[in-house]
């Protein structure tokens, strides 16, 4: 069944409207009709079972029925950094982050990173990537959005760092491989770092480990940094316990 947002859902019973495109996909795609049932997230890790009482292309009209726990988030609290890269690429980054579940997106500019846009563009690009989130997420199953920052500088960015429990810092210049890595109690919360294409400068990687980063490798081979993200995510998922 696949799942719907509606967000500051108070009490239950209650009733709800899904409107815009939507509506459209429930009406017309989906072809659900009076008396379905239909599921809802509010995007912030619950779900809920309701039963469609009104159907139109611009209004669907919901008795919201039951919550329960999601049982489709991580349990790997990851926030994943990524280097700054042309649009469509940081368009791909955090449509599939937010499939593998990441917690949280910080995009940030560092040596390499492509020029940095003016304010109103910067703006405009992150509610257009959380759009793409919501609609991953839809498409996903998962229950909770991913907080996804405003750019940062690389500077600020290592200042917020103190307090995560892991830091990772991938880098192909690392000789330390990833298996190296183990699962313990004490992981907590990850922060993922992940460079711009070029990668990072060796006085980047220097800072890095300053403020506690351990810089893995991801095999010989270069891989893109939009590649890199998505398998650096899977991958410490995987050896973590989720997958």
């Amino acid at each position: 069944m696949q799942k719907f947002i509606i967000q500051k859902i108070n009490t239950i019973p209650s009733k709800a409207n899904i409107q815009g495109q939507d509506a459209k996909h429930i009406s017309k795609v989906l072809r659900l009709n009076k008396g379905d049932h239909i599921g809802i997230t509010n995007g912030e890790g619950k779900d809920f079972t309701a039963i469609i009482t009104f159907v139109s292309p611009a209004n669907i009209e919901l008795d919201i029925i039951d919550e329960h726990d999601s049982l489709t988030e991580s349990p790997i609290d990851i926030t994943l950094c990524s280097g700054m890269l042309k649009d469509k690429k940081m368009d791909l980054v955090i449509k599939h982050l937010t499939q593998l579940g990441i917690q949280k997106w910080i995009p940030f500019f560092c040596e390499r990173s492509i020029p940095t846009p003016d304010a109103k563009r910067m703006e405009n690009r992150k509610k257009r990537w959380e759009t793409i989130a919501r609609g991953s997420l839809k498409l996903c199953q998962r229950s909770r959005l991913p907080h996804i920052s405003k750019p940062l500088s690389f500077e600020k960015l290592l200042n917020q760092s103190a307090s995560y429990d892991l830091k990772i810092a991938f880098w192909e210049k690392a000789t330390q491989r990833l298996n190296t890595l183990k699962k313990t109690s004490s992981n907590g919360k990850i922060l993922i770092l992940i460079g711009p294409e070029g990668g990072f400068s060796k006085n980047e990687m220097e800072l890095a480990k300053e403020k506690g980063f351990l810089s893995y490798s991801l095999g010989p081979r270069i891989l893109r940094a939009e590649t890199a993200s998505i398998s650096s995510c899977t991958l410490v998922q995987h050896i973590l316990g989720d997958m």
